[in-house]
This record gives C-alpha cells, sequence and structure tokens, in this order.
C-alpha cells in the first residue's frame, strides 16, 4: 500500500479542507494518506512516504505562509529530487502568481509534480474538492 504525507497550513480553514480532500482522494484509490500541519512536519520525517501533497494560501503580496510553513517547506525542499508531490492551496485575491512560482522552484529542485497544482479562491466548493481529490488519487 502506498504512502502518501499530505502537509498542510490553513489560516481560515479553508486549505485545510483542501488537504482533507486531497487525502480523502488518495485513501480512495488505495494508498494510506497521513495529514499533518506545517508545524508537525519536518525533511527527517519524508522518507516513509511514496508521494506527498503540500498545501499553503497565498499570504501577502502572493507568498508562501512564512512563520510556520515556508521554514519547513525550505528544509523539506533539499529532499525533493525525485520525489512525486501535489501542490494546493487558497487563495483570496490575485491570480495564482504565488502557486505558478511554488510550481516552478519545486520542478527546478526536481520534484515531479502528479497533477497540476490545485488553487481555489476561499473556501473549496465542490469542484475544488473533486479537484483535490483528484490530485490525492493522482500521487499513486
Amino acid at each position: 500500500m502506498k504512502q502518501i504525507a499530505v502537509v498542510y497550513w490553513s489560516g481560515t480553514g479553508n486549505t485545510e479542507a483542501m488537504a482533507e480532500a486531497v487525502a480523502q482522494g488518495a485513501r480512495d484509490a488505495g494508498a494510506k494518506a497521513s495529514l499533518f500541519p506545517a508545524v508537525g512536519f519536518d525533511a527527517s520525517m519524508m522518507d516513509p512516504y511514496d508521494a506527498l501533497a503540500f498545501g499553503c494560501p497565498a499570504m501577502g503580496s502572493e507568498s508562501l505562509e512564512a512563520g510556520e510553513f515556508e521554514p519547513m517547506f525550505e528544509r523539506c525542499r533539499t529532499k525533493l529530487s525525485g520525489r512525486t508531490i501535489g501542490l494546493f492551496g487558497s487563495y483570496g485575491w490575485g491570480d495564482g502568481e504565488w502557486m505558478r512560482s511554488w510550481e516552478e522552484s519545486c520542478v527546478a529542485d526536481g520534484a515531479a509534480l502528479a497533477a497540476d497544482p490545485v488553487i481555489c479562491c476561499g473556501a473549496p466548493d465542490e469542484e475544488a474538492a473533486g479537484a483535490c481529490a483528484a490530485l490525492g488519487a493522482a500521487l499513486l
């Protein structure tokens, strides 16, 4: 059984709801999926997982959350090469620049994206939740 880690930061609950949908999509596809808030995960925990999904909303001028998520993710970046990952997050303004920049940096680090990143404005609606579930399934 494939092991999937879904690591996220959420300030309002929107990205957390997306993380839960990603994890459920992976489970429904036959994987064991574990959810981790960013503060409870670090690079030393990556090795047992066949794939990882990272979720973070857009903050400030379309950047990753700087207090907890970004420091954790920067440490994980050193172990992305050759790994299958997924990216997701919510936003309230802008056009998704934070996700495009994040995706580019992950690909430059050697990660293989299982599917296109999933973004949604505000709380995930049925379409966004379905896209998150499909992302979780694609991680297998």
